[in-house]
């Protein structure tokens, strides 16, 4: 499933109460571990069919960053439901694939 870039806020909030695990990506163009963590993100999204994967600009969409307090990048969030599942800043690539279920484990 190809990786879906968010352009408002209204979408975001469509995507996150939606009944299906939704991961995000917020990352900056200027971002040096955004870019070496990105190809792993984009990997994961081609075979994990149960779950989505969406990127968000930080610079592009403060709205959402405002909302959901980003403090560093990359920062990647899943929600459910409406809910924030959990939420894991860096870029190792080990505690990336550890967001795919975190809808059946709840951490952060």
């Amino acid at each position: 499933m190809p990786v879906i870039t968010v352009n408002s806020l209204d979408e975001f909030h469509h995507i996150i109460n939606q009944d299906k695990l939704a991961l995000f990506d917020f990352w900056a163009a200027w971002c040096g571990p955004c870019k070496k963590i990105s190809p792993v993100y984009e990997k994961l999204s081609d075979v994990t069919p149960n779950v989505e994967f969406y990127k968000i600009n930080v610079e592009e969409q403060p709205e959402i960053i405002e909302e959901v307090s980003i403090r560093g990048m990359p920062t990647f969030m899943a929600f459910k439901s409406g809910k924030k599942m959990c939420e894991i800043l860096g870029s190792n690539p080990e505690n990336l694939k550890l967001l795919l279920n975190c809808d059946t484990k709840r951490f952060s």
